[in-house]
């Protein structure tokens, strides 16, 4: 398994903007098209309160990349990404990571 850590920094004061695009749009894309979500959280308490952070769980790399491809060219994802960005970008810093479960890890 590959964990995939993703930060999204929302723009000032857009931030419950990135929520409902999670919420009610990408969600329900990526259960449909197969791409395993393990959370999403906000910052409660650290620098950084203007922030969506969650984690997705790929079989492989390869397995990423198949996924992820049909996602970025989904009709329903592109209508639902350029519908909530009309008024402008709602993220302006987008940082992810592939994490590795280490041997004594209990998410393998």
């Amino acid at each position: 398994m590959i964990y995939e850590l993703r930060v999204y920094t929302a723009m000032p004061g857009r931030l419950p903007d990135v929520l409902a695009r999670f919420r009610d749009h990408t969600a329900g894309i990526w259960n449909r098209l197969g791409i395993r979500q393990l959370g999403y959280w906000t910052t409660a308490v650290g620098p950084d309160s203007n922030a969506l952070t969650y984690m997705l769980v790929w079989e492989s790399l390869a397995d990423r990349e198949v996924k992820w491809g049909k996602f970025v060219v989904d009709p329903e994802w592109v209508e639902v990404r350029k519908a909530s960005e009309a008024a402008g970008p709602i993220v302006a810093k987008m940082d992810n990571s592939f994490l590795a479960p280490t041997s004594f890890s209990p998410a393998k």
